[in-house]
């Protein structure tokens, strides 16, 4: 894959192909030049995993209004505690690029190993950090990014999600074919279970945990206590991630391969609706007038869902749209995309 710029339109200068155990300083140089101190408007900003860049659609008027470019792989982000940045993981460029979350002015980048999906714990003391090309799930301190522990549970691990008292975190292991939790107050593997093809998207749900299978046809139910497996939703092909809505009425559960998004009764998880996408749909966001805004990863394009008509119109964007935040959502401290709240 040919490198690009990064966001500040420096040279790869300073990219080391080590791999950093503790990030690098942000660096900020420039950051001003680029910034767009009127662009206070509801703004969708889509990772292309496939070409690089960032697209930064106004929401009122659905255009592409910039493209920000990052060095290899953007795929997902998280708020900083304070929600005055905004994260976006550049995996294979080792590198998180920072946003302002309101403007997406750019605010520098630093370099961390192999950031694939990344998350806060909900007391917000640590980053975890999902590396799936390298096989580490990488523990953070939360206020200074310094590494506290290293594990290597397996291959390419994926998705992420926590309890609610963050004592344990769960991770998918997309090449494995596992779910891992650990202990992070003892920082040790509490237990690792196989939970079928190719898992991916993880939530947290009423003490229970959820598990996307994309290898699959739909999303299993997990005890965290015991790690083991309770049933089985079947939603559809390539069941990828799985999202809250804002009222927390409906689960969405994307499923990629099949081209269809499924709504779930978060009380009983029974499917009421299945919403036709063509392209892939992956991640989502959800605007203030309920309308679904998902990430189209084989049609480089992003689908504006209606969830009450089913009816829907398209944007496009980059090559394989993979995570999308939208500011007008201005999440909780350390929530991820696979959770809207």
């Amino acid at each position: 894959m040919i490198l690009r710029r990064s966001f500040l339109s420096l040279p790869l200068i300073g990219l080391t192909p080590a791999l950093a155990d503790t990030p690098s300083a942000p660096s900020t140089t420039g950051a001003s030049a680029v910034h767009n101190s009127g662009a206070s408007a509801p703004l969708a900003l889509v990772m292309n995993s496939g070409e690089a860049t960032v697209s930064v659609i106004d929401m009122t008027t659905r255009q592409v209004v910039r493209t920000l470019p990052t060095y290899r792989e953007p795929s997902h982000w998280v708020l900083t505690p304070d929600r005055s940045k905004l994260y976006i993981c550049d995996a294979s460029g080792n590198s998180l690029f920072m946003l302002d979350p309101l403007t997406a002015a750019p605010l520098g980048h630093m370099t961390i190993a192999d950031p694939y999906q990344l998350g806060y714990t909900p007391d917000q003391k640590y980053l975890v950090v999902n590396a799936l090309r390298i096989n580490h799930v990488d523990i953070y301190d939360g206020a200074t990014l310094k590494l506290v522990k290293r594990f290597a549970p397996g291959k390419m691990p994926s998705h992420l999600d926590f309890s609610p008292d963050s004592r344990w975190s769960f991770h998918s292991l997309q090449g494995s074919n596992e779910l891992v939790s650990f202990d992070l107050t003892s920082m040790t593997t509490r237990w690792q279970i196989k939970i079928g093809a190719t898992p991916a998207g993880v939530l947290w749900h009423k003490g229970k945990i959820l598990v996307c299978l994309m290898g699959a046809d739909g999303i299993v139910e997990v005890d965290p206590v015991k790690g083991e497996i309770l049933r089985h939703i079947k939603t559809g092909k390539g069941a990828h991630n799985i999202f809250l809505s804002a009222d927390k009425s409906t689960f969405y559960v994307s499923n990629r391969l099949g081209g269809t998004l499924t709504a779930l009764d978060p009380a009983t998880l029974t499917v009421r609706r299945t919403y036709s996408l063509p392209g892939g749909p992956d991640d989502l966001g959800e605007a203030p007038d309920g309308k679904l805004w998902i990430a189209l990863r084989f049609a480089e394009a992003v689908a504006v869902l209606d969830p009450v008509s089913g009816d829907f119109s398209k944007i496009n964007v980059g090559r394989s749209p993979h995570g999308i935040f939208l500011n007008t959502e201005m999440r909780k401290p350390g929530k991820l995309t696979a959770e809207v709240l």
